[in-house]
């Protein structure tokens, strides 16, 4: 036999000794790319994470499409997990009920933040960025009783602003959004006369109550826009003077402009910064019957009430809903690659969660969602400590450490004093208060979100490809700087260790078994032959 059969050989036994083996590693669960739809009012967090998790092989696409369209491919089965503010079930004013769907679901809190105002405003030609606006006064322009710049209730909340005779030019959602159905549920429960002789002019009768529909007329002033982006980008057009929407406050940041500061039960105007949406939502009454559907689903009024100084009224949670039994497109290989994405972003994902314009999730939401994770088919749970996540409202007594670390605000931002000049979320420029009217109170002020930390760095906006199959996903639209976190390790992740080292060395052992006697023989009758 010569030296190439005898290879050949050694690798068929090599070969058939691993075999058992490699067919063990092959039965385990592996990582697939998923699909996933819905709430443009959290894109920008769940873009970010997917792009961190691309390193570790985690190909996850998602396509910010508003949480009615998430909620409806999800039920649909057209994706594998949806994402959205609202759940299944509610009745919307303009929409109908909106059914579940007929497959096993549950629904995991993912990350929390504020429903802000970014608005686009000038005083002789210097942007207004500390405008300052009542509940009622907020509701009252975009349901159009309110409709110039210096109307007497917009003054009086900013005493110290020479107002333009400018008309308001409100910028709605015009595809279902999660991000309507939470504005339009807080109008509903805190200025319902307002809302409900709205929704008359569209045929509605009181109670209006939650819509993710957005009712407008064109006719009316208002701009109906898609997505957040939609909105987002509206706004910040040159051309766009006098125009305000409703929008995460990530993508205030991300377009460099200002959010309005609202005026909370305490009376004081606050900003949708990660510390006061922290102190609102330890009010949430979160469902904690593990035996309804309905569980980790969040009641808001006591949010909305809270007579803390540092809470901002419209804050939130927003969910994943993700399958909790195979079928209808979910297998074992797409339930553990879920699992893994939902691992990182409920851990690692969170020490992000403020520079992106976000509040990271607290301790309590963050158990309960691990064992959401465990209900997914072919995930595997969470297995490290909750000291190993790092998540910056964690305390050793299970309180939101962030909430209890929130600034109280300055002074100058109660109602009836005068203002500071210091802007809001993405703007940085000062506002052209009046020198009389100015404050000079200080004290208070919480993170204006937009400072990297935890390793974050910051980049251009972009979006990256979601791997095989993927659809590049949302951002802040404009010229302005996105955040962008560098990957964060995932432990307990499959790949080469152990098992595949000591398989390694046991094949080539038997190759050496093989090989090495036949090659020395035939070197020693090589010697004896030249001899």
């Amino acid at each position: 036999m010569n030296v190439r059969a005898l290879v050949a050989a050694a690798v068929a036994v090599a070969v058939t000794a691993l075999v058992p083996a490699q067919a063990a590693v092959a039965a385990a669960p592996r990582r697939v790319p998923i699909n996933g739809a819905g709430s443009t009012w959290s894109s920008n967090a769940i873009d970010n994470w997917r792009r961190n998790v691309l390193q570790r092989q985690l190909y996850v696409n998602f396509q910010p499409t508003g949480s009615t369209d998430g909620r409806n491919q999800f039920r649909n089965a057209t994706v594998d997990f949806g994402v959205s503010e609202i759940p299944y079930g509610l009745r919307d004013a303009f929409g109908g009920v909106d059914t579940a769907p007929p497959r096993k679901f549950a629904y995991m809190p993912i990350v929390a933040g504020g429903t802000a105002f970014m608005y686009n405003l000038k005083i002789a030609g210097r942007q207004v960025t500390n405008l300052r606006l009542s509940g009622d006064v907020v509701a009252s322009i975009f349901t159009g009783a309110i409709k110039r710049w210096n109307d007497p209730k917009i003054k009086a909340d900013n005493p110290g602003l020479a107002l333009p005779n400018r008309r308001i030019v409100p910028v709605v959602r015009q595809d279902g959004s999660g991000t309507s159905a939470q504005f339009t549920l807080w109008m509903s429960k805190q200025y319902p006369s307002i809302w409900n002789a709205y929704c008359a002019k569209f045929g509605k009768k009181a109670p209006c109550g939650i819509t993710s529909a957005y009712p407008f007329r064109s006719s009316d002033g208002f701009v109906g826009q898609q997505g957040s982006t939609g909105v987002t980008g509206y706004v910040q057009q040159a051309n766009a003077e006098g125009a305000i929407t409703y929008v995460e406050y990530s993508y205030a940041i991300g377009a460099r402009f200002p959010v309005v500061k609202v005026r909370n039960a305490a009376d004081y105007y606050v900003e949708p910064t990660a510390q006061n949406v922290a102190v609102a939502l330890t009010k949430a009454r979160i469902n904690n019957n593990k035996g309804s559907r309905d569980y980790l689903t969040q009641i808001l009024d006591d949010v909305y009430s809270f007579t803390d100084p540092r809470v901002y009224p419209l804050s939130s949670y927003s969910y994943m809903i993700v399958p909790t039994e195979t079928g209808r497109g979910i297998n074992t290989d797409k339930g553990f690659t879920l699992g893994e994405f939902a691992n990182y972003f409920l851990c690692e994902g969170q020490q992000q969660a403020d520079v992106l314009g976000y509040s990271p999730l607290p301790k309590n939401l963050v158990e309960a969602g691990f064992a959401q994770v465990a209900k997914i088919p072919g995930a595997v749970k969470h297995g490290g400590s909750l000291a190993s996540c790092n998540n910056p409202t964690f305390s050793s007594d299970g309180s939101n450490t962030l909430a209890k670390t929130a600034p109280q605000p300055s002074p100058c931002d109660k109602r009836g004093s005068k203002q500071t000049s210091t802007g809001t979320a993405g703007a940085k420029v000062e506002t052209p208060v009046l020198a009389a009217a100015r404050c000079s109170g200080s004290g208070g002020g919480g993170s204006q979100g937009n400072t990297p930390q935890n390793g974050a760095t910051v980049g251009p906006s972009s979006s990256a490809s979601a791997g095989p199959g993927g659809a590049s996903g949302g951002g802040g639209s404009g010229d302005g700087e996105l955040i962008g976190a560098v990957p964060v390790d995932l432990t307990g992740r499959p790949g080469w260790g152990l098992q595949q080292t000591a398989m390694l060395i046991a094949g080539l052992a038997v190759l050496g078994l093989v090989l090495v006697p036949p090659l020395l023989a035939q070197r020693w009758r090589s010697r004896g032959d030249r001899r």
